[in-house]
């Protein structure tokens, strides 16, 4: 068993599913399968670098405030560290750590010539005024100049984080190295840089490997009835793209509860409501309420968990009645519950592979902003399909080849290409 290679003063309880032990275990079963030499799985199981850095910044009030912000760089064999900033309250080093090696995997998967980061703030920015968060922001950008640039680090936006953070990020750097650096994050505004088709990439991602998937089996989107739990970013832009595709959408539920409607929801409408009722679905008409916990377990062809981590568990996974499950969150499915999933024949699209959307238009962003030559939204997402696609072809080619699991196949490609390239480089004395 691969050991867990993070301080000690901040471990999960006996009944918390850690994230970062369930990303090792991946690991090691990748490279058993691949049969990886024991050394180079003990270099890939250790983030390279960890910073934790104390934000102090001054609240509307006067209040003196100091957080704690993360940014974990955990593997560069294939190129600058790449991966989102996330600002919930759950945010802790171990739940990055395990982000971060996970973006490796997605991007060596993906075929990005990116390593794997991730970054975090325990706070809830709801809680927080604008002119609060912008100082929050600075604050840690200036706290991370030596370890972020744009051919070191690239961060990006993640949960609770936008556009509008990658924009103040990307003035802070600017201005402390005396010029603009505009590839110093992507997911920025289009006035400086960013790139179009960026704000529904992760959700068209997720949409273009449930339509490969529902392919194989001989079916199509039209009629295919969806349940998505988390209507953030990722679940709302998925709903919407497959709404527009004929899918019909039976439910979607946020933080405080969901929606179900057995005729579909009118999801333009729904949209519309949550940008009044503040990003809730609650109270959404026509529609009966439901919990989180019921929209795992609906009647439906297609689950998409698009909220947080360990959600469908050894508790409620035998009460999942969806034959497809496409990963928008990151490890929503616990190594358990995936486990009984494929023992039942039931798809996972792995979180590697079907949230890989957004880190694909990231590049895209990157490769523009390097050449100051900016695309159209049609080319975006032509080559974003193009890579996602592809590496959905690949995976699937690798389960039928080595008879295993989907997500062992997406984790055996990932991992086999990092270790590749790390034994091609070799080791630095």
């Amino acid at each position: 068993m691969i050991a867990s290679s993070l301080p000690s003063w901040e471990t999960a309880s006996p009944a918390h599913i850690c994230p970062f032990d369930q990303a090792c275990s991946y690991l090691e079963q990748a490279g058993k399968e691949l049969k990886l030499d024991a050394g180079i799985l003990e270099v890939l199981s250790h983030p390279h670098k960890v910073v934790t850095v104390s934000i102090p910044m001054k609240r509307d009030n006067g209040e003196i405030q100091v957080l704690a912000g993360h940014r974990v760089q955990h593997c560069d064999v294939l190129g600058p560290y790449k991966g989102g900033i996330r600002y919930h309250p759950a945010v802790t080093l171990r739940e990055v750590s395990a982000l971060a090696m996970l973006m490796t995997w997605k991007c060596a998967l993906l075929g990005i010539p990116y390593g794997g980061a991730k970054g975090g703030i325990a706070i809830d920015p709801k809680k927080y005024s604008v002119g609060e968060l912008e100082r929050i922001t600075r604050r840690y950008t200036s706290e991370l100049i030596k370890d972020i640039g744009p051919s070191v680090d690239i961060p990006a936006p993640d949960m609770g984080t936008s556009a509008r953070e990658m924009a103040w990020m990307m003035d802070t750097y600017s201005v402390n190295v005396g010029h603009a650096v505009p590839g110093v994050v992507t997911g920025k505004p289009l006035s400086i840089g960013g790139s179009r088709g960026r704000e529904m990439a992760t959700g068209r991602g997720v949409m273009i490997t449930v339509r490969e998937a529902l392919a194989d089996m001989g079916k199509s989107l039209q009629g295919v009835r969806v349940a998505i739990q988390g209507f953030g970013n990722v679940g709302s832009a998925a709903a919407i793209l497959l709404h527009q595709a004929g899918a019909k959408i039976i439910a979607v539920s946020t933080g405080g509860g969901g929606v179900y409607d057995d005729y579909g929801l009118d999801i333009p409408a729904l949209k519309a409501y949550t940008a009044q009722n503040h990003r809730s679905v609650v109270g959404f008409s026509p529609g009966v309420a439901i919990s989180n916990a019921e929209l795992l377990t609906l009647p439906c062809d297609v689950l998409i968990p698009a909220a947080l981590e360990n959600q469908i568990t050894e508790e409620n996974v035998k009460e999942v009645q969806a034959r497809i499950i496409a990963e928008a969150a990151n490890g929503p499915v616990t190594l358990a519950a995936n486990q009984y999933l494929e023992s039942q024949n039931i798809t996972v699209l792995p979180d590697i592979l079907a949230n890989a959307g957004g880190v694909v238009v990231s590049y895209l962003e990157w490769v523009q902003g390097l050449s100051y030559v900016f695309w159209d939204e049609e080319r975006v997402n032509r080559e974003m399909e193009q890579l996602m696609v592809q590496a959905y072809r690949q995976v699937m080619q690798e389960s039928k080849t080595r008879g295993i699991p989907i997500r062992l196949a997406a984790y055996s490609l990932g991992v086999g290409r990092v270790a590749q390239a790390w034994s091609d480089r070799g080791l630095y004395p």
